[in-house]
């Protein structure tokens, strides 16, 4: 509610005029405002203000309430409709995303990650503190990475959400990642779905033993269960991982356009080309469909019942089902035409002396 009656006083500012002198101008000119700004709103931020805003029209406009009658006699002048179906914004096609944003390339991955290792090595050559912080920042950034992670289920995961794969017992205890905080729907509390740990993404267990032996207990976090801490003995914050990734970013001279959320659109794209049966998207990336995916390959998939020992078994190219097909047509692996390829073995961070 608080939110809502910001953007009407937000709007009531914006047109130096009271709700009842409103017209449809008015209206659009606030949104022109919006989407010209230098950090243009998003089409679904826009349709959400849309939505508050007709809750409020339906609201005054309606003569139950008696705010027509009331405005009419004290300023001669009733509130009238001012969004209708011509000047509405709808949702007419499934990518409304920004065009500049996609997910990150091989090569890319592979400078942002090589980066985020030659920081620690400036900071320690500078007689800076903040190397264990850097060695974590890397971590957590190859983690996002190799599971395919939102920002806020990176932050959320804590030490008991590392579990173990029997079918990878080389793994060890991060055989999978059980996430406990992924994105919720219409409403619902936070999904959960685990994530295993791919073969060709194998060099993120060393890296997160690393950080787990090495790195973590020196940043003293007492019996905080949170697998990210930060150097004060707190959760890494949501708005720290955004700033870790534009910070090495940055620093590898990459486009500004690219996110933290590419790393995950990259996840999906690299396991479409690693040959990674289609149905196990939808688990791995915890997507409840096609159409709610932005700029990730829209795979459609099947439904998905068992998400441990099956699902691992089945990116072995020797357990993989022949013959797949889709809509009754045979589909053709995504490594036919000989591109697929892998980012370099990540190992751990340099040791912090």
């Amino acid at each position: 509610m608080r939110a809502r009656l910001a953007l009407i006083r937000r709007l009531a500012e914006f047109t130096n005029q009271y709700p009842w002198q409103w017209a449809c101008a008015e209206l659009e000119a606030f949104f022109d405002m919006l989407r010209s700004a230098p950090r243009p709103a998003a089409l679904s931020t826009l349709r959400g203000y849309q939505t508050t805003m007709r809750l409020f029209q339906d609201f005054v406009t309606d003569t139950r309430y008696g705010w027509p009658q009331a405005c009419r006699e004290r300023f001669g002048q009733a509130p009238a409709a001012v969004l209708h179906e011509w000047n509405s914004m709808v949702h007419a096609v499934e990518y409304e995303g920004r065009p500049g944003r996609r997910p990150l390339t091989y090569d890319e991955v592979q400078v942002l990650f090589d980066t985020a290792d030659q920081r620690v090595d400036d900071i320690r050559s500078r007689g800076r503190k903040g190397a264990l912080v850097a060695v974590r920042d890397a971590a957590v950034l190859k983690a996002v990475y190799a599971y395919g992670l939102r920002r806020r289920e990176a932050c959320g995961l804590d030490l008991a959400d590392l579990r173990h794969n029997p079918s990878m017992p080389a793994f060890g205890r991060f055989g999978a990642l059980f996430v406990r905080l992924a994105k919720a729907s219409r409403g619902s509390a936070p999904k959960r779905r685990t994530v295993l740990t791919v073969p060709e993404m194998d060099w993120i267990v060393a890296v997160l033993d690393e950080y787990l032996t090495e790195v973590r207990p020196r940043l003293a976090p007492a019996a905080h269960p949170a697998l990210w801490v930060s150097e004060r003995t707190a959760r890494l914050s949501v708005y720290r991982l955004g700033r870790v990734f534009e910070i090495v970013r940055d620093l590898a001279g990459l486009p500004e356009e690219l996110d933290l959320h590419g790393l995950r659109h990259s996840y999906v794209t690299h396991l479409v080309e690693f040959d990674i049966p289609r149905s196990s998207f939808r688990t791995r990336s915890g997507t409840p469909s096609p159409r709610r995916r932005r700029s990730t390959p829209a795979c459609r998939t099947s439904s998905v019942t068992n998400c441990c020992a099956t699902n691992c078994a089945s990116i072995n190219p020797a357990w993989r089902r022949a013959g797949e097909t889709e809509n009754g047509l045979p589909v053709e692996p995504a490594s036919g035409d000989g591109r697929t390829r892998n980012v370099r073995h990540h190992g751990p961070g340099r040791a912090v002396g």
